[in-house]
C-alpha cells in the first residue's frame, strides 16, 4: 500500500485534515452516552429533583454537537471520494501507459482479458475500499479509541472486562488475515481468468460458429466462471466465520458488563448514569469490532487487487525508453536502415535470428522471404522496434533505434501489418490517426477527420473513386476492428493511414494477402504510390512481391543465406532459386 500512494499521491494529499475532521465525527458519536450520564446523574437524579431545564440545555448541545459531526463524517467521505478517484484515475493512467510500454512479447505472455481487467475491474475494487471501507476504517478506528478513552472514565474495571474479552478476536483476526488475503488473490486472479475466457469467446465469435464448438466452449466459459464463484465462496465463507464469531463475542461482552456494571453500581463504585453511558460506548466500541472483519474482507480483497495492478506497473520494460543523456537526435528523410549481428531470441525460447546483417540504402525497396518460422516477422519487429536484439545493433542512419525517442522513431518508421487494424469509428477518424503522428500531436488536439488532408491522402493513393462508393464517403463508420468493411478495404485505409503520418521507413507485412484479386490491384497500385521515394522493407509472402524489389534477403532458420536483386538470384539456383520455382508452378 505505500508503493501504490507513491504511485497515486492524491489518495494521501490532504490527509492531516481528513484526520482531524474524522476526529471530530468520532467525537460526536460519543456525545450521546456522555448526555445521557449528565442528564441521569445531573439532572433527572439530581438532590434538589430533577432540573428539565438542565435537560433541556444538555438534549441542545448535544444536538448542535450532533450536527457538527454530521457535518465532518460528511466532509470527510467528500475528501475520501474525491481523493480517491483522482489516486485511482493516476493509478489507472500509470498501469495502461505502462502496458502500451510493454513489447507485444510481454503483452502476450499474459492474455488480454486478464490484462484488461488489472486496468479495469481490480482497479473498481481498490476504488470500492477507497470510498466505502477507507473511510470506515478511518472512523472505525478513531471511534474505538474514542471509546476506549470515556469507558476508561466512568470505570477502569468494565474497560478491562471489555478488551480482555475482545482479545482473543483480535488474535484471531490477526492469524487469519494472511490467509484472507490469500484467498482474495485468488479471487482476482480467477476473475481475470474468466474476463479473458468471454473476451476470447466473444472476439471469436465467428470462429465458433464456423468450427462448430460452441459446446467447448462454452464448457470453458462455464469452468472459469465456476472457479471464480468457488474462489469467492472460498473466501467469503472464511470472513462470514470471522464475522459471526465477532457478533458472538459482542453480545457476550454486552451481557458481562451488565452483570458486573450492575454489581459495581450495587456497590456504588458506578452510579446509574455512568453505566448506562458505558453500555452507549460498549455498542460503539463493538460495533466497529464487528463491522471490522467486513472492512478486512473489502482490505484484503482491495490489497489483491492493488497488487495485481502494481504487479503490471513493476513489470520490467525490455524496450525501455532512452534516457535524455543517451537520447541521439534523429534526421529527415529516406533512412538507411541496417542489421549489424544481430541475433535474437523470444523470452524463454531458443534464439531465432543469428548474426543477420543487413544493409537497406536510403529510398530503395527489400522484400524478406523465406519459408514459415525462418525469423521473417522478428526481422520486422526489429527494425520497428517492437522488441530489442540480444545481440548486435539496429541502426536507422547510423544511430541505434535505441537512443531514439520512441516518439521520433513512430514518425520515422511506420509498420503495416498484415492484417490492417481499425479504431472504431469513420474511415477519416483512422486516416487522422496518421496525420496526428505526422504532426506530432498523439493527444487528438489536431488535426482531425475533418481536415482535408484526409481526403487528399486518398487522393494521392488513387483510393478516391473507391471512397466516392461508401455510404457516407469518408464518414463512412468502419465498425468495432474495421469489421464493417472486408478484409482488403480494412487494409487499404490501413495503407491510407500509413501514407497519412508520411514516415521515412516502412515495414510492411505482405499487404495483398487474403484479398480478392480487384481489391489486390488496388492494393498494389496504393502500395507503389505508397512507397515511392521511401524506404521499404516488406515480409514478402508473395514472391511476386519480391519480383519487384530492388533487393531480396533471404532468410533460413534464422540466417540469412542469400541476397541480392531477384533475377541475380533466380539464376544462382540457389535456395531463393528453388522457392521462387516452387511459387510459380503453385500459381499456374
Amino acid at each position: 500500500m505505500r508503493r501504490a500512494a507513491q504511485v497515486s499521491p492524491e489518495l494521501v494529499q490532504g490527509i492531516w485534515l481528513t484526520l482531524l475532521l474524522a476526529v471530530l465525527a468520532a467525537g460526536g458519536r460519543v456525545l450521546v452516552p456522555v448526555a445521557v450520564q449528565q442528564v441521569v446523574d445531573g439532572a433527572l437524579l439530581a438532590d434538589g429533583g430533577p432540573d428539565l431545564p438542565r435537560v433541556w440545555r444538555l438534549l441542545a448541545a448535544a444536538a448542535v454537537g450532533l450536527l457538527v459531526a454530521g457535518a465532518c463524517t460528511t466532509a470527510v467521505n467528500g475528501r475520501l471520494i474525491r481523493r480517491a478517484e483522482a489516486g485511482l484515475r493516476t493509478l489507472r493512467v500509470a498501469a495502461f501507459d505502462h502496458v502500451h510500454r510493454l513489447s507485444v512479447l510481454t503483452q502476450g505472455t499474459e492474455r488480454r482479458g486478464a490484462l484488461v481487467s488489472r486496468v479495469t475491474s481490480d482497479v473498481d475494487t481498490i476504488s470500492l475500499f477507497v470510498q466505502w471501507g477507507g473511510l470506515m476504517l478511518l472512523v472505525s478506528v478513531l471511534q474505538v479509541t474514542v471509546a476506549t478513552v470515556l469507558m476508561a472514565v466512568y470505570s477502569w474495571q468494565l474497560t478491562l472486562v471489555v478488551w480482555c474479552t475482545f482479545v482473543p478476536l483480535a488474535v484471531v483476526l490477526h492469524r487469519v488475515q494472511p490467509r484472507v488475503n490469500r484467498r482474495y488473490t485468488r479471487v482476482r486472479e480467477r476473475y481475470g481468468a474468466m474476463l479473458a475466457a468471454v473476451s476470447e469467446a466473444v472476439v471469436g465469435a465467428e470462429t465458433i460458429r464456423a468450427y462448430g464448438v460452441a459446446d467447448r466452449t462454452e464448457r470453458t466459459l462455464d469452468a472459469r466462471i465456476e472457479d471464480t464463484r468457488a474462489a469467492q465462496v472460498r473466501a467469503q465463507n472464511l470472513v462470514a466465520t470471522v464475522f459471526s464469531s465477532g457478533t458472538l463475542v459482542a453480545t457476550g461482552v454486552l451481557a458481562v458488563v451488565v452483570v458486573v456494571g450492575t454489581v459495581l453500581a450495587a456497590r456504588g463504585d458506578l452510579t446509574v448514569g455512568a453505566l448506562l453511558a458505558f453500555l452507549f460506548l460498549v455498542q460503539l466500541f463493538t460495533q466497529p469490532v464487528q463491522m471490522a472483519t467486513e472492512i478486512l474482507s473489502e482490505l484484503q480483497n482491495a490489497v489483491a487487487g492493488w497488487r495485481r495492478v502494481l504487479g503490471v506497473l513493476e513489470t520490467e520494460v525490455d524496450v525501455p525508453e532512452p534516457t535524455d543523456d543517451e537520447v541521439l537526435p534523429t534526421s529527415t528523410g529516406p533512412g538507411r536502415v541496417e542489421l549489424r549481428g544481430v541475433s535474437y531470441g523470444y523470452p524463454g525460447g531458443p534464439t531465432v535470428l543469428h548474426g543477420v546483417d543487413l544493409d537497406v540504402a536510403p529510398g530503395s525497396s527489400v522484400a524478406v522471404v523465406g519459408t514459415t518460422g525462418s525469423g521473417k516477422t522478428t526481422i520486422a519487429r526489429l527494425v520497428a522496434r517492437f522488441v530489442d536484439p540480444r545481440e548486435g545493433q539496429v541502426l536507422l542512419d547510423g544511430v541505434d533505434v535505441r537512443r531514439l525517442r520512441d516518439a521520433d522513431l513512430r514518425r520515422r518508421v511506420v509498420l503495416v501489418p498484415q492484417e490492417g487494424y481499425l479504431f472504431d469509428g469513420t474511415l477519416a477518424q483512422n486516416v487522422a490517426d496518421g496525420l496526428r503522428l505526422a504532426a506530432d500531436a498523439p493527444d487528438g488536439t489536431a488535426p482531425g477527420p475533418d481536415d482535408p488532408r484526409v481526403v487528399q491522402v486518398l487522393e494521392e493513393l488513387g483510393l478516391g473513386p473507391w471512397v466516392a462508393g461508401l455510404p457516407a464517403g469518408v464518414h463512412t463508420p468502419v465498425g468495432q476492428r474495421g469489421e464493417a468493411m472486408s478484409a482488403g478495404e480494412r487494409q487499404l485505409v490501413a495503407l491510407a493511414r500509413a501514407h497519412a503520418a508520411d514516415a521515412d521507413v516502412l515495414v510492411l507485412d505482405e499487404a495483398t494477402s487474403a484479398v480478392d484479386p480487384a481489391t489486390e490491384v488496388a492494393i498494389a497500385r496504393a502500395l507503389a504510390r505508397l512507397t515511392a521515394g521511401r524506404t521499404t522493407v516488406t515480409i514478402a509472402h508473395r514472391l511476386s512481391t519480391a519480383e519487384g524489389a530492388d533487393q531480396v534477403v533471404v532468410v533460413d532458420a534464422g540466417r540469412v543465406v542469400e541476397h541480392g536483386p531477384h533475377a541475380r538470384l533466380v539464376a544462382a539456383g540457389g535456395r531463393y532459386a528453388a522457392l521462387h520455382a516452387a511459387w510459380v508452378a503453385q500459381t499456374r
